[in-house]
């Protein structure tokens, strides 16, 4: 039987979103996305990423109750728009979020032993990827005690900063950058919320999907929408926009600015456990999405398998590992999130243009059609404003996907 084993529950969905989410937008984004905006820009660019997200949320948990299988948009493209379609998905999601595997190895290893990242990035995706190969239970079970740990790491940093200060909510008027600065930023905002897709590719591993999808997904996303709100406030109040932009540890500044320099360590700490239940899940969804291209033969028939014990696509899996191992020697994290920002937008642009096709759901009082199609537009307008170099390799990727692809069929 080569199938994956339904174990997760609306509670265990949403923790792998909140892992997938938390670590890449509190650690990483923040600074990027304040040097494009600036302080008066930054919480717009957050609310437009989030709202945005949340678009892409509900076309995907519409999508994935009606299709409950390994793939994500993948699946719904080929089904709803066509093989090309779900191809074009399938291959942006699976470069793209490659890119945010090594991001997020990467900031591991810069948290934890600047000197030698790469060598400790290594032993993260390695480390991952045996938990991974144990089964899905394994993975929710550890996200489960790394968001519990995150989130304490998260409240001491809204606490200290609230409290010890020197808060300044005048600072959230800092002058910013024209509106491409706050577009720029939403689009490297963005790569922090697409953690919620994680539900959504685990698709043939929830039980009653058509009922555990369509509430976790959203619950997932509001909560990591008021956190990242929250957090942002208080870094900018404390920082300011331009100390925020340079910074490369935000919140481990705002504990020092604070005058608690020496819980700068339990921060930077936190930050190594919450990008570490990042690659958890992003590694998982990346096999599965390889899962479901290789039992439709657009990628190597091999990486179908399901290994016979633990039930997990154990060779597309460890073909990922590889391919992050390799990006991880020699590529760059911010060159990363900006790629990977622009292919997986191009992927939700999929997902919005595959759920206008379902037309209306009476059963649901939120006007999803609109949703989807400013979701769909939203996805390319964040994807066009990001910078320049990312857009290019982001696009002459895709192309080179799109290229192969018609080579293979048609030619």
């Amino acid at each position: 039987m080569n199938q994956l084993v339904r174990r997760l529950g609306v509670p265990d969905a949403v923790l792998i979103g909140l892992g997938s989410m938390l670590g890449a937008g509190v650690f990483v984004v923040f600074g990027p996305a304040a040097a494009a905006a600036g302080g008066a820009g930054l919480l717009p660019a957050l609310a437009l990423a989030g709202f945005i997200a949340f678009c892409n949320a509900i076309s995907s948990a519409r999508l994935a109750a009606r299709y409950p299988e390994s793939g994500g948009t993948y699946v719904y493209g080929r089904e709803r728009l066509g093989p090309f379609a779900g191809f074009v998905a399938g291959w942006g999601f699976v470069v793209g979020k490659t890119a945010s595997c090594a991001a997020m190895a990467l900031t591991i290893g810069t948290y934890l032993w600047p000197g030698q990242a790469r060598l400790v990035a290594i032993v993260a995706v390695v480390a991952v990827t045996a938990v991974n190969l144990r089964g899905i239970g394994k993975t929710a079970t550890a996200t489960k005690l790394l968001v519990g740990l995150v989130l304490a790491v998260l409240a001491l940093v809204a606490v200290v900063g609230l409290v010890g200060g020197p808060l300044d909510l005048g600072r959230l008027g800092d002058p910013g950058d024209s509106g491409r600065g706050v577009l720029t930023a939403a689009g490297l905002l963005f790569f922090a919320f697409a953690g919620y897709a994680r539900i959504a590719t685990l698709g043939e591993e929830v039980r009653e999907p058509e009922r555990t999808i369509p509430r976790a997904v959203p619950l997932a996303l509001g909560i990591v929408l008021a956190i990242y709100l929250a957090l942002a406030v208080v870094a900018l109040g404390v920082l300011g926009a331009d100390r925020l932009a340079g910074s490369a540890a935000p919140l481990a500044d705002v504990v020092t600015a604070a005058g608690l320099p020496g819980l700068a360590w339990v921060v930077r700490a936190g930050a190594a456990v919450a990008v570490t239940g990042v690659l958890l899940s992003l590694l998982a969804g990346v096999g599965r999405t390889l899962l479901a291209m290789a039992r439709r033969r657009d990628l190597p028939g091999a990486l179908a398998a399901v290994h016979p014990t633990h039930r997990v696509p154990h060779r597309a899996e460890l073909a990922v590992a590889a391919v992050v191992t390799v990006v991880v020697l020699l590529g760059d994290v911010r060159d990363a999130i900006g790629f990977s920002a622009c292919t997986v937008l191009v992927y939700y642009a999929i997902t919005n243009a595959a759920a206008l096709t379902l037309g209306r759901d009476p059963a649901r009082r939120l006007p999803v059609q609109v949703l989807a199609g400013l979701g769909l537009v939203g996805c390319l307008l964040l994807a066009a404003n990001l910078p320049l170099g990312s857009v290019l390799a982001g696009f002459g990727v895709l192309a080179a996907g799109a290229a192969w692809y018609a080579l293979r069929h048609h030619g």
